[in-house]
């Protein structure tokens, strides 16, 4: 399985999501990304979101993300 990484800078969150937290964020995105039947797993790494998923899942978690208003 061919696996692909999206980083989110932390400083490009929306003001709805906490950037003082962002363990928390990173586990909404990931709660997100799996109800949206995304294997997903995301973490907050120094200044930005990590998330790592399968490559042929990455359409389908740029919807998810949009959603969100993180892309």
């Amino acid at each position: 399985m061919t696996l692909s990484t999206i980083r989110i800078d932390l400083d490009t969150l929306p003001d709805q999501l906490d950037r003082s937290c962002p363990s928390v964020v990173a586990e909404v995105v990931q709660a997100a990304l799996w109800e949206g039947g995304i294997k997903a797993d995301c973490s907050d790494i120094f200044s930005h979101l990590k998330i790592d998923l399968p490559t042929a899942q990455l359409a389908a978690a740029s919807a998810v993300l949009a959603d969100l208003q993180l892309i």
